[in-house]
């Protein structure tokens, strides 16, 4: 017999249910996809506000006297130019030329940290950080006991802060404070998010969850907030070229490789960094790109990548219909030769070569 896969709920679930969204497996959980319309949705963000309910996602926190060491240690960023209230991006890189994972690192203090992984990495992440702590440090995993809430577009300041004391508007992109939103204590906000649109993201403990949820929605009612499945969130992170693990990131791809050297940094020492450090001397073989559809079709992962005579120089990792753009627009790895801006590539879609063009990331200017 076939063994099905046990899903996980978020707390808010059942809201999820009442509000009519489709619910999908994603990353062991029960996920919401969509509530009314993609492309809705998805404009809703750009253009106003709406809210992601992404507490699959997993936090860990790490204290000690030698926890800026370790993480200097595990991480490809630099962690050591983090002030207390930034936050960082940066991933975990493996023994083997590839990443673990890709996380956000919040700084309280020196000796105290809180990491943010993605959902379907929680306990291969825990595991690999486990294993190399040799520095000491405390690791607790609170993911389960953690609501996350990304209120992202450009009215999302105009909602939240209706709702707290804190100061947004001072803050800068990738920092975070805490405090008091909604009357609710405790509660963690940070100028983060994964669409490109402008807005922050809400940590609150699942027993206040409920009620933060609610109130967002209140705040932003004269903006026309709405509610937005993983959908949206897929084709927004897709027009800013960000990178999703598991499609364009993984245990093979080296951050040098997938356009992450500006996260990867060779003035410390972390896990493989002599051989991420090689590739970058040596120049990659093959480099992540952003391409854009010049024939009508709609590019998805793992599509063959051709070049004008039919020879096979790649494979889609990320691609989508730009519901801002109205065309195709993809990501994959392609051999360097092909890399450049302007290069003309053909997909395979369906045993059509259409015709594409490397270009510059984000797609949307």
């Amino acid at each position: 017999m076939e063994q099905t896969e046990v899903l996980k709920y978020v707390h808010l679930n059942d809201v999820h249910v009442a509000l009519g969204a489709k619910m999908v497996p994603f990353a062991g959980y029960s996920m919401p996809v969509l509530y009314s319309n993609l492309i809705q949705e998805h404009i809703g963000v750009r253009t106003s506000v709406g809210v992601f309910d992404v507490s699959h996602m997993g936090e860990f926190v790490v204290k000690g006297e030698r926890a800026t060491e370790f993480l200097q240690y595990v991480t490809s960023n630099d962690v050591s130019v983090l002030i207390d209230g930034k936050v960082q991006y940066s991933c975990l890189p493996n023994d083997k030329g590839g990443i673990v994972d890709d996380l956000l690192v919040y700084r309280w203090n020196e000796n105290e940290y809180y990491l943010v992984v993605n959902a379907s990495n929680i306990e291969k992440d825990w595991n690999w950080l486990q294993q190399n702590n040799t520095f000491g440090v405390e690791m607790e995993n609170i993911s389960d006991r953690l609501s996350l809430f990304a209120v992202q577009g450009p009215k999302a300041i105009d909602a939240l802060k209706k709702l707290t004391d804190l100061d947004l508007e001072s803050m800068e992109y990738y920092s975070f404070k805490s405090g008091t939103v909604a009357g609710i204590d405790d509660v963690l906000i940070s100028s983060t998010g994964y669409t490109g649109a402008g807005g922050f993201e809400v940590y609150v403990w699942n027993k206040d969850a409920e009620a933060m949820w609610k109130a967002i929605f209140e705040a932003g009612a004269e903006f026309n907030i709405m509610p937005v499945g993983l959908g949206a969130r897929d084709t927004l992170r897709t027009e800013m070229g960000y990178c999703l693990y598991g499609n364009d990131i993984d245990d093979s791809t080296s951050p040098i490789e997938a356009g992450l050297g500006w996260i990867t940094k060779f003035n410390k020492e972390f896990i493989n960094s002599e051989f991420h450090q090689k590739i970058k001397e040596n120049g990659p073989t093959r480099k992540l790109v952003g391409f854009e559809m010049i024939d009508r079709g709609i590019p998805r992962q793992h599509y063959e990548i051709m070049d004008a005579a039919g020879n096979i120089i790649g494979e889609v990792t990320s691609g989508t219909q730009s519901p801002t753009l109205s065309k195709g627009i993809g990501m994959g790895y392609i051999t360097k030769e092909y890399t450049k801006v302007g290069s003309e590539i053909y997909i395979n879609i369906r045993n059509k070569y259409l015709k594409a063009v490397v270009t510059k990331m984000p797609f949307l200017k």
